[in-house]
């Protein structure tokens, strides 16, 4: 097959489709008619010879092997919508615009204050949205331009994305002043004696995490499970309870929770904070902008690239 024989207007189609799983919401995104819609779809059929998408009870669902065209094509549009966008700009200081950023709770923690207050500085009028990583289709919202970056442990985000360290971090033991644990070092043998409040984070790079804790012999003393890291301050304050916590989480609750953390005594694997963001946008204005003030406040001097 050559290039010439392919209308480039049928892989927009197609690169929706993959994105809404419905004609109708298609035909909308594009301005088209329903019936506009299926018949790019059936001459999408006949150039590849395959179905590409089967109707189900829950929408358009991708073949194999449109699922093996869709990486490839996603990033040829990205690449030219880019490019053809490369003459735009953005202008922080007089821009309204609203991002949406993929992260967890930790990363609200760690990331918005300092965030929103450089934006307060020099872009007054832009706002900023949140949406869990794990409470969307992240690859598929960012490949719409739904959600403009995510940042966190996401190895699910590889083909048609770019990706950037923000900084390597270890995992701490985290426990409120004058703790019995409160000492210079933590034994391994105190930390799997001691009462635990667990974060059931699944869906998340910290889940590893708690496969390997809940592995180990001896297990540890599970007396509290919650669903994110916002409560740990509040829970570890008053309690004898303690936490395995990432290092900058750590940072951030120490002084207003008055508490304490020590290097992990059990061997845990350390965790890349990378932020990500679709190759559609790599070029875009707006875009660059958000991502460059994110690496300039969090990233590490020396992170890779």
């Amino acid at each position: 097959m050559e290039l010439k024989d392919i209308d480039l207007n049928l892989l927009v189609v197609f690169n929706q489709l993959l994105i809404e799983r419905k004609v109708s919401k298609v035909a909308e995104n594009l301005g088209l008619g329903q019936p506009a819609v299926s018949n790019a779809l059936a001459r999408l059929r006949k150039l590849f010879g395959d179905e590409l998408f089967l109707r189900t009870s829950s929408g358009m669902q991708p073949t194999p092997f449109a699922d093996q065209l869709a990486e490839s094509i996603g990033y040829a549009l990205g690449m030219i919508h880019g490019a053809v966008n490369a003459r735009s700009s953005f202008d922080p200081a007089s821009s309204k615009r609203s991002f949406s950023i993929g992260m967890t709770d930790i990363g609200e923690i760690y990331f918005l204050p300092q965030l929103m207050r450089r934006m307060h500085e020099i872009a007054p009028e832009v706002s900023i949205s949140t949406v869990r990583n794990t409470a969307v289709n992240l690859k598929d919202a960012m490949e719409a331009g739904h959600v403009d970056l995510a940042i966190g442990l996401l190895p699910q985000l590889k083909g048609g994305f770019f990706q950037r360290r923000l900084f390597v971090q270890q995992y701490m033991c985290m426990f409120r002043k004058g703790h019995a644990l409160d000492k210079k070092r933590l034994l391994k043998s105190d930390f799997f004696a001691a009462d635990h409040v667990a974060v059931v984070s699944a869906g998340t790079g910290h889940g590893q995490v708690d496969e390997i804790l809940d592995n180990s012999s001896p297990q540890r003393r599970v007396k509290l499970k919650v669903p994110h890291f916002v409560a740990i301050g509040h829970i570890l304050q008053s309690t004898d309870l303690i936490a395995t916590v990432p290092e900058r989480l750590a940072e951030r609750m120490a002084k207003p929770f008055d508490l304490r953390y020590l290097p992990h005594p059990v061997k845990l694997p350390q965790i890349s904070i990378n932020i990500f963001w679709h190759a559609k946008y790599h070029k875009d204005p707006a875009n660059q902008w958000l991502r460059s003030l994110i690496v300039e406040l969090h990233a590490d001097q020396g992170a890779a690239v």
